[in-house]
């Protein structure tokens, strides 16, 4: 076999490619044997039909077609290989010659990696936020948990802020009560924003046994979005009561002794929350900078896989989820059509970029990973997918998706040295010591080239 490399564009090559007749020797066993047991000729027993009667009777053509079926695979991969090329997807193949007994010719057109020079990353610097926490910040902390240990006791007087009202609603639209219209019994918050728009005002003022009429704008059901005259009963108001501050608050709410010991726990809880957050912000604005430095050409076929691929997750997982549609979505987020796609597109072209340039990064460092990082990545994937790791893991190894999982750690080690050779100072001028964080550095290259979730892939296999 003989093969040579046109180079198209920096993305795609055109391979021609030359087989003697002799090296299709095995594929024409092969096909005469496939056909032996498909066919049936008379005063022959199944599978002992000679070449030469099955050359008579289907026609030589029809042996020849299903040789190079099957030899094209073999000698397409012998030629990417003896190229070194790193293809991307399936190649469009054309059979430019077939000569009976003399040879065969094709040629195959194939999206391949780019060739990647790696920047020097050495001089990026970025700025992060510092990792600050007030008293006001320990004070809110504490307050929400407080919150969470309210109780409620039942009072005789109008409703207030902050009560909690049991509530019967009705809706009418165009003068007729909904079917999914009513509701009794339903507990409410006055000020909690978790109900219907002008509902507070509605509910306000009144005491048990009070009603009053609002207008307001359907959330959901069956009429959704539409207008509806909407009349609340308030059948019982509570006043919610929060318990001291004290000793005994932090033994009620923690495994703490004092407030103060309390205190003291939320406030390392909130500094460790926001070195997680710094250490986020320093990867992502470092692998920013990386990608302004390096040219990556981008194959176009790739591109328009990639957008269509992260269009289809978000419509049929994402927004699957949460009950709505694409229209519905875009009208949420307050964006036309065409933005959505220029947002899409950015964000593929982002994703494509990080992949090519970190995993370039991996074969220049020859960054390895073990047992041990592969374990604990999947264990953090398995809890963001709503599965035990036993059932993410064994739908991960029946989807094969163990190389992309541990292509993710690696591009996430890829940034973390990176970000171990770049300057990082917080708002107050601080170098910031970003060196034991490739986890979350894993996460963020996630969050950047993340166009085929295993979560959504792993829910699928398992629903199936």
């Amino acid at each position: 076999m003989k093969s040579a490399v046109e180079t198209l564009n920096p993305t795609r090559v055109r391979l021609t490619v030359e087989v003697p007749f002799e090296e299709l020797k095995d594929s024409l066993d092969a096909a005469y044997k496939k056909i032996n047991q498909q066919v049936t000729v008379k005063g022959f027993r199944k599978g002992k039909i000679p070449a030469r009667v099955i050359d008579q009777r289907f026609g030589r053509g029809a042996v020849l077609e299903e040789a190079v079926n099957d030899a094209l695979p073999k000698f397409y991969t012998e030629a990417i290989n003896e190229a070194e090329l790193n293809p991307l997807g399936q190649p469009e193949v054309d059979i430019t010659e077939l000569k009976d007994g003399e040879t065969l010719n094709f040629t195959a057109e194939v999206d391949i990696r780019p060739t990647i020079e790696i920047p020097d990353y050495s001089g990026i610097e970025v700025t992060v936020d510092a990792v600050e926490v007030s008293d006001e910040d320990v004070e809110k902390s504490v307050e929400q948990l407080r919150e969470r240990f309210a109780s409620t006791s039942p009072v005789e007087r109008a409703a207030e802020d902050g009560d909690v009202v049991t509530i019967d609603l009705q809706a009418k639209v165009d003068g007729e009560v909904l079917e999914d219209g009513v509701a009794e019994g339903v507990s409410y918050t006055i000020g909690s924003g978790e109900l219907l728009d002008g509902i507070d005002e509605a509910v306000k003022g009144l005491e048990a046994g009070g009603e009053a009429t609002f207008s307001s704008e359907l959330k959901g059901g069956s009429a959704e979005g539409k207008e509806a005259e909407v009349t609340v009963k308030v059948t019982q108001v509570a006043a919610r009561e929060l318990p001291a501050l004290d000793d005994d608050f932090a033994q009620l709410a923690s495994e703490f002794d004092t407030l103060d010991e309390l205190k003291a726990d939320s406030r390392k809880r909130l500094e460790n929350m926001k070195q997680y957050d710094q250490a986020t912000q320093a990867q992502e604005r470092v692998l920013d900078e990386l990608l302004k430095l390096a040219e990556v050409p981008i194959p176009e076929k790739l591109l328009a896989d990639e957008i269509q691929t992260r269009k289809h997750n978000l419509e049929h997982h994402q927004l699957g989820q949460m009950g709505i549609d694409l229209a519905k979505y875009l009208e949420i987020q307050g964006k036309t059509e065409e933005e959505f796609t220029a947002e899409t597109e950015e964000q593929a072209v982002k994703g494509i970029k990080t992949q090519f340039i970190l995993d370039e990064l991996v074969n220049k460092e020859k960054l390895n990973v073990n047992q041990e990082e592969l374990t604990e990545h999947l264990m953090r994937r398995a809890q963001t997918s709503g599965m035990t790791p036993d059932q993410f893991a064994q739908a991960v190894v029946e989807g094969g998706q163990v190389p992309m999982l541990v292509g993710e750690v690696a591009r996430g080690k890829a940034l973390a040295v990176v970000v171990e050779a770049a300057k990082v100072t917080d708002t107050n001028g601080e170098v910031v010591d970003l060196e034991d964080d490739e986890d979350e550095a894993t996460e963020t290259v996630e969050a950047a080239s993340d166009a085929e979730p295993a979560e959504a892939e792993a829910a699928e296999k398992t629903e199936a």
